[in-house]
C-alpha cells in the first residue's frame, strides 16, 4: 500500500499532485472512497432540501383567513357584497392563489428530487384522497 506524507494544509492542486503518486490499486480504492464520500454529502444535502420542501408544502392557509374568504364569496353569490368587501375578496383570492402556487412549486421540486412526476408524488403523499 502506498503512503503519502502530508505535513501541511494542501490546496486542491497540491492534493491532486499527491494523489498522482498513488499506485493503480491504491488510486482505485481512493477514487471509490471519494465517490462514496461525495454520494454521502449529496444525500445529506438532498435530505435537508427534502425536509425543507416537505415543511413548505404542509403550511396551511390559516382557517380564519379561509373562513373570511368563504364568507365574502357567499355574500358575493347573494349579491350583498359592498365595493370594499369586493376589493378585500380580490386581495384575499390573490393571496390564496399565490400560496397555492408556492405549494405547487414546492411539490414539483420535491417530485424532482425523487425523480417522479408531480402526479405520482401527490398520489404517494395521499393528497386529494
Amino acid at each position: 500500500m502506498s503512503t503519502v506524507k502530508l505535513e501541511v494544509q494542501l490546496s486542491l492542486q497540491q492534493l491532486l499532485k499527491a494523489v498522482e503518486q498513488l499506485k493503480q490499486p491504491d488510486l482505485e480504492k481512493f477514487v471509490s472512497q471519494i465517490i462514496i464520500l461525495h454520494a454521502h454529502k449529496k444525500a445529506d444535502n438532498l435530505l435537508k432540501n427534502e425536509g425543507e420542501l416537505l415543511l413548505q408544502t404542509h403550511q396551511d392557509i390559516p382557517s380564519t383567513f379561509l373562513n373570511y374568504h368563504n364568507k365574502l364569496i357567499a355574500k358575493r353569490e347573494e349579491e350583498r357584497l359592498t365595493d370594499e368587501e369586493y376589493r378585500e375578496l380580490l386581495h384575499l383570492s390573490e393571496k390564496i392563489d399565490k400560496l397555492q402556487a408556492h405549494r405547487l412549486e414546492y411539490l414539483a421540486n420535491l417530485a424532482l428530487l425523487h425523480g417522479i412526476t408531480l402526479t405520482e408524488l401527490v398520489q404517494n403523499l395521499g393528497f386529494g384522497t
